[in-house]
């Protein structure tokens, strides 16, 4: 059920298989297992129990009974918070270990992992940690005949489904709010990342919690993912990941009318106009397309740069990436891409690569595969420029390290571009006029805008799309909101 593992850069633990149900370990009823695949030798790194609906159900069972067992229904949200932090204090003591199977698994670069990833899990953590008994109801005046009030309560068992580009931090801004709620939970990983949650299982059973409140779990979605949103006995989905997926998602959770949050994709604009400082331009639309290789829901990925500044920002962006993006081993420490997380989205980016050719758009920097020692799924940082509305590259979410550029002559036009989408995720913006600034975050169809910066995320601030972009918000005080119910009470005084 377990495996000694050795990464590059030395560390060694043990890496848990199976699946995690009522804090335990256990093989899927088949036997069946996945392989996991380091994408930056393309070698299998060790294989994971994948679940059938049948190991759905017991998950999903264990769920239920301990969402009805006083070790976990009586607790307060004072002791709820207790174990939250008790689980944030083991990550962050466990930060190498799990940042390192992170890196291996996933492709990311390890300090990224280090310094970013693994504070976010226990930074979230602890946020809902204190919010576990200060999540409160109203008492409502409705005058001396009656008395009114509302509880807060629990959903239920919460079906989660987390993708592959963020593992741990999905897993945390998940786990965070349905835990602060008193729910319980079975976390269906991504098949192509399973190990760092995998391990963070571990911890979860260290730091105390309950048989069955936390149910982790490998699998295909076709199968595992299915059988989760499918079950008559889950009372919520909460899943990140593409458009397409979470379409499917919805219509099978129609069928028994689940609760549901949805983040899915996007094609983020970032709007740099003339009187930018196009310095600071250039630093953020290179942070927010080419951090994390590209494979970021809210990457700003299409730029719209006024006419008159045009050349000047391209010249500066290009440079940028030049200086900053080092492709490379994920375990080096000069590294800032690694490869993309497996060989099918390697050959998606590319194929984005040659339609944008073939429909006419100007390669500026890139667009080609970038192998390290002749290996690895790499894709060197692709600028297209001439780059028309109508193209696929423009429209379509690539989630790799490509950008398009395109030029605008006036506010009007720039907003109309930047709107020009079935997505509505993330959108940026650039300029010293902070009276134009917030008239244009206003006129963005986006559930998320950034001024002067570009995907610049906070656990405290509230994160999610509108249109095909998903439906809810998770992280700051409004991720709380999609796990519980608010239930009124009304008392006849005169009785």
């Amino acid at each position: 059920m377990e495996v000694e593992l050795t990464a590059p850069n030395g560390k060694k633990w043990t890496q848990p298989l199976g699946l995690f149900i009522n804090n335990e370990f256990v093989k899927s009823t088949n036997e069946q297992k996945l392989a996991s695949i380091n994408p930056t030798t393309e070698e299998e790194i060790c294989s994971v129990y994948a679940a059938t609906a049948e190991d759905v159900d017991a998950a999903v069972s264990a769920a239920r009974k301990a969402f009805k067992h006083e070790s976990w229904k009586s607790l307060s949200g004072t002791e709820r918070g207790a174990l939250m932090r008790k689980l944030a204090d083991l990550v962050e003591q466990n930060a190498e270990t799990l940042a390192t199977i992170e890196c291996l698994d996933n492709g990311k670069p390890y300090q990224t992992a280090l310094t970013e990833d693994v504070p976010e899990v226990f930074n979230v953590l602890r946020y809902y940690a204190g919010y576990a008994d200060k999540n409160f109801g109203q008492v409502i005046d409705v005058g001396p005949a009656k008395f009114a009030y509302t509880v807060k309560e629990p959903l239920g068992v919460c079906g989660q489904i987390i993708p592959w580009n963020y593992p741990l931090d999905m897993a945390a801004w998940k786990l965070g709010p349905a835990l602060c709620c008193g729910n319980t939970i079975v976390l269906k990983l991504a098949e192509q990342t399973p190990l760092s949650v995998l391990y963070l299982a571990k911890l979860i059973k260290e730091a105390g919690f309950p048989p069955g409140v936390i149910n982790v779990i490998n699998g295909h979605g076709r199968e595992a993912g299915s059988a989760l949103v499918q079950h008559p006995q889950v009372d919520k989905i909460a899943f990140t990941g593409s458009t397409a997926t979470g379409k499917e998602i919805m219509k099978m959770a129609s069928l028994t009318m689940k609760n549901i949050t949805l983040e899915t994709g996007g094609k983020s604009p970032l709007i740099v106009f003339e009187d930018a400082d196009l310095e600071l331009a250039a630093t953020w639309s290179h942070i927010g397309i080419m951090s994390n290789q590209g494979q970021i829901c809210t990457a700003t990925s299409r730029l719209l740069v006024h006419e008159k500044i045009y050349d000047e920002f391209v010249e500066k962006f290009k440079a940028k990436i030049q200086e900053v993006s080092v492709l490379g081993d994920p375990f080096e420490e000069s590294t800032f891409q690694g490869p993309q997380v497996t060989k099918a989205q390697y050959e998606r980016v590319l194929g984005y690569i040659k339609a944008g050719k073939e429909e006419g758009a100007t390669v500026m920097l890139g667009g080609e595969p970038a192998p390290q020692n002749g290996k690895g799924f790499f894709v060197a940082p692709t600028v297209f420029g001439n780059v028309k509305p109508t193209m696929k590259i423009f429209k379509e979410e690539i989630f790799g390290p490509c950008v398009t550029i395109t030029s605008f002559k006036s506010e009007e036009e720039a907003l109309t571009l930047a709107n020009d989408s079935m997505y509505g995720l993330g959108a940026a913006l650039f300029t010293k006029d902070l009276t134009r600034a917030h008239r244009v975050a206003r006129e963005i169809e986006a559930g998320m805008v950034w001024v002067n910066s570009s995907n610049d995320s906070d656990f405290r601030v509230p994160f999610g799309g509108v249109k095909q972009s998903g439906i809810g918000r998770e992280l700051g005080e409004a991720g709380l909101a999609p796990y519980c119910n608010v239930k009124s009470i009304h008392v006849n005084m005169a009785a």
